[in-house]
């Protein structure tokens, strides 16, 4: 069957997650696809207990920020579509000109990117293909994880000197399952004839 995802719930704060394994996850995980390739993200990898207690505080005070090892806290950068990201130019890498890569610059920011909705769209959509390929790869390396979107974006931002034009788009929580806990029960997952419609 691969792969099957539980979100836990339940972390054993025993267990470090060591510093290897995480960049192993990481530079698996940024082999996601994103936009030109433009990589419009950063993580900031939340570890020690102060800044464990300041995340705790502004993610609703879920205790699974305290007993995981590592919470990631996913930012994506609304002008990553600017010349300003030296990503354009990995292009030149596999042969596409100059004049091709500007021509690329200004249709991301004249037509794709124009408005403040389609920026903010462009730094959600393509973190969350880093934050899946994440999931997958701590999988991958035994690491279990729990997706969070329960957080007030606000005082995250405040409390870890995040700018105006990024956003956080995720919080993912790292670790190992507390084995004297029992996870949820897996409910219902739509399936294919639910879901697809298919023209």
């Amino acid at each position: 069957m691969g792969i099957v995802f539980f979100s836990v719930n339940f972390f054993d704060s025993s267990r470090d997650l060591d510093e290897e394994i995480l960049k192993k996850i990481i530079d698996l995980a940024v082999l996601a696809p994103s936009a030109f390739n433009l990589q419009p993200w950063e993580i900031i990898a939340v570890r020690s207990p102060e800044a464990k207690q300041r995340l705790y505080d502004a993610a609703l005070k879920q205790p699974k920020i305290l007993a995981a090892p590592v919470t990631l806290i996913m930012v994506g950068d609304k002008d990553a579509y600017t010349e300003a990201n030296d990503a354009w130019w990995y292009m030149r890498d596999v042969g596409t000109p100059d004049d091709k890569i500007r021509g690329s610059i200004e249709f991301a920011r004249n037509v794709l990117y124009n408005t403040e909705l389609k920026r903010n769209n462009f730094a959600v959509r393509n973190t969350s293909f880093l934050y899946m390929s994440l999931m997958y790869a701590a999988k991958y390396y035994g690491v279990e994880s729990h997706a969070m979107i329960g957080f007030e974006e606000d005082k995250i931002k405040k409390e870890f000197n995040i700018p105006d034009n990024k956003v956080v788009v995720l919080l993912i929580c790292l670790g190992y399952f507390d084995e004297s806990k029992t996870l949820y029960p897996r409910l219902k997952h739509r399936g294919y004839e639910e879901i697809v419609r298919v023209v």
